[in-house]
């Protein structure tokens, strides 16, 4: 599978309107490396915003792989068969006047490595004040965290916060059975905890949404459950331009996609099968450019359709 990927990415040329051109523009982090990343999906400016990276025993994102073939795919793939490193990568999108984050990233309630948003924003000329709306596909602590600050307020202050209806029943308004994640019972009560608190500043006047609804122009959510109740993918789209957006459908590339193997935190394994298939077919079908949330930064390819799974193509960098 690893040539086929090789193959294909040696072929893959990007439309210079998405990624390419006047139009892509990086710049260094006065920390480091690069946090922030800048294209055009038609008209919409966007830029994709590191929080930061997580990660875990690889076991956890690949719950079902042969343990000797996973470790093997690992060391083809020059990843560690011990610790499987996450990005999170943000979207900011700049359309109608308005700022749009989708996805608050983790801040510190899943690690010391989160909480790069705010940076990343900075070195944009940004600040949390000047986002308009934030909009989460599922209440995990790694796509909430940021909405709290240090001190119990309100992260973004100006910004209507936009959570599925579903996960908000089930991982706040009551008390969640996390029986599923196979991880250590106080890293569960952590996690429920940690959904908890990162909402709670915004709780009076919190947006809950039906996935399939449009929920803002040019931003349409995609019913994707089974990795929580009410997970939703998006559509960023304008004109003839699209990009999809993948939430947790996969946590990374090398075993989620170009393997098909199961992620143990999907609450209902069956359904969130069959909701990575339905969207990875379309965004495979119709060649629509995609964004994966853990994929390695910046995160932005395309879904190739192979005769046994698929396979991730990375976009090429595009000053």
């Amino acid at each position: 599978m690893l040539s086929a990927v090789a193959g294909a990415s040696s072929m893959f040329i990007p439309s210079l309107g998405f990624f390419g051109g006047a139009n892509a523009q990086t710049a260094a982090s006065p920390s480091g490396n690069t946090g922030h990343y800048h294209f055009r999906v038609g008209e919409i400016t966007a830029t994709v915003l590191s929080d930061g990276i997580i990660g875990g025993p690889p076991r956890i994102y690949a719950s079902n792989a042969p343990e000797v073939e996973l470790e093997e795919v690992l060391r083809q793939a020059f990843l560690s068969t011990e610790h499987m490193t996450l990005n999170m990568n943000t979207l900011l999108i700049e359309t109608g006047g308005r700022r749009i984050l989708i996805e608050a990233g983790a801040g510190k309630t899943m690690g010391p490595n989160g909480g790069r948003i705010f940076d990343n924003l900075a070195a944009i000329g940004l600040g949390p004040a000047d986002i308009d709306a934030v909009v989460i596909s599922h209440t995990h602590p790694d796509h909430v965290g940021n909405l709290r600050t240090a001190d119990g307020s309100k992260a973004f202050p100006n910004a209507r916060v936009f959570v599925p209806k579903a996960d908000w029943d089930f991982f706040v308004a009551n008390d969640p059975d996390l029986s599923y994640m196979p991880v250590p019972q106080d890293f569960r009560t952590r996690f429920a905890a940690n959904i908890k608190s990162s909402l709670e500043p915004v709780s009076r006047d919190i947006e809950l949404y039906e996935a399939g609804d449009e929920i803002l122009p040019g931003l349409t959510t995609i019913v994707a459950a089974g990795h929580t109740p009410g997970m939703a993918t998006f559509l960023v789209h304008s004109g003839k331009e699209q990009l999809l957006l993948t939430a947790d459908l996969a946590y990374h590339p090398v075993i989620n996609v170009d393997r098909p193997w199961i992620p143990g935190p999907d609450r209902d394994k069956e359904t969130a099968l069959n909701s990575r298939r339905r969207i990875f077919d379309r965004a495979a079908a119709d060649r629509i450019p995609v964004l994966g949330f853990h994929f390695p930064f910046p995160g932005l390819g395309h879904m190739l359709k192979t005769d046994e799974a698929y396979a991730w193509v990375p976009a090429n960098w595009a000053f």
